[in-house]
């Protein structure tokens, strides 16, 4: 046979391999591949929730909140401890986290094993000092006690004995969780207060008139001055006079923390809060660090107060 057809004839069938092969290389490529289960990644669930709303009965409207929830809430079952962490005036339910930094506080301290996971709470109070006002109108306290811990508790997976409930907050909110420990024994066992609006007889006395009528008016009395302002709604919520007066035994349930800058001109009557609690004898931490009425204050000392409030959790 001649040279040439022979070369062509082994030309042509290279081609037909070389083509052959691709054909497979390729369909190997584009077929589904079957060598396994395709995992099944979870989404991921957002464990700070803002501006939550409950519809209260006694206030005759919706209370926003946010909450925190601990790093392993959606991997796990178990039900875990709250803290109630309330705003200052001017603030809303979302400023313990957006100037506080709580969720990175509590993220950080949870998972370096300072403190165990547990729900943090914020609701928003507007200026209600978390009170019941002098004339019933706004029951914020009643409403707190009675439907908003009882929310809570149903919506998410709460330990709901007293053991593992606590009350924290700073300025508006510090005043308003000493108040409520005070009142309520009964369904907190720790309160860590920052820099809390405690206030003697003297200064709210002494408060301009103006101020008076804008902020504790609505709460307290009315427009009036001097002595008129120490009204009965006043004194039944006064964390000084409660110190003195509340039976020893309903004020040694709770744990006490009181921490309040030197610098803030709210320290007199932190001060005096303390004495009136030296004074009966009941155990409690008192903190006077160098510091202002300022966020910078209330970020540095919430993770000593989470510490304070986590050991009331251990058994």
């Amino acid at each position: 046979m001649p040279l040439r057809p022979v070369l062509l004839c082994l030309f042509f069938s290279l081609l037909v391999f070389t083509a052959t092969a691709q054909s497979r290389r390729r369909a190997e490529l584009t077929a589904p591949q079957n060598n396994g289960p395709v995992p099944v990644v979870a989404a991921p669930q957002t464990r700070l929730l803002e501006s939550m709303i409950m519809n209260s009965s006694l206030l005759n409207r919706a209370v926003k909140f946010s909450i925190y929830l601990p790093p392993d809430y959606y991997t796990s079952t178990r039900r875990y401890p709250v803290l109630y962490l309330l705003h200052g005036l001017g603030d809303n339910e979302t400023s313990w986290v957006q100037f506080g930094e709580a969720d990175r506080i509590a993220d950080a301290g949870i998972r370096s094993g300072e403190f165990p996971p547990m729900i943090i709470v914020m609701p928003d109070a507007g200026a209600t000092f978390y009170i019941n006002d002098y004339q019933s109108k706004v029951r914020y306290e009643d409403m707190f006690v009675q439907e908003f811990i009882s929310h809570i508790d149903t919506m998410f997976r709460t330990r709901p004995q007293r053991e593992f409930r606590a009350v924290s907050g700073l300025s508006m909110g510090g005043y308003g969780s000493l108040v409520l420990a005070m009142h309520h024994p009964e369904l907190f066992s720790a309160c860590a207060a920052l820099s809390a609006a405690v206030r003697t007889d003297e200064a709210l006395m002494s408060v301009p008139d103006e101020r008076y009528n804008t902020v504790y008016a609505p709460l307290f009395s009315g427009p009036v001055k001097g002595e008129e302002r120490l009204t009965i709604t006043w004194k039944r919520n006064s964390p000084i006079i409660l110190a003195k007066s509340a039976p020893e035994g309903d004020l040694g349930k709770v744990r006490w923390y009181i921490d309040c800058g030197d610098d803030d001109g709210l320290t007199v009557g932190n001060a005096m809060l303390h004495i009136a609690l030296l004074d009966r004898k009941i155990p409690h931490e008192y903190r006077a660090r160098d510091g202002a009425h300022t966020w910078t204050y209330w970020r540095t000392g919430l993770p000593d107060a989470l510490k304070f409030i986590a050991a009331s959790f251990h058994r």
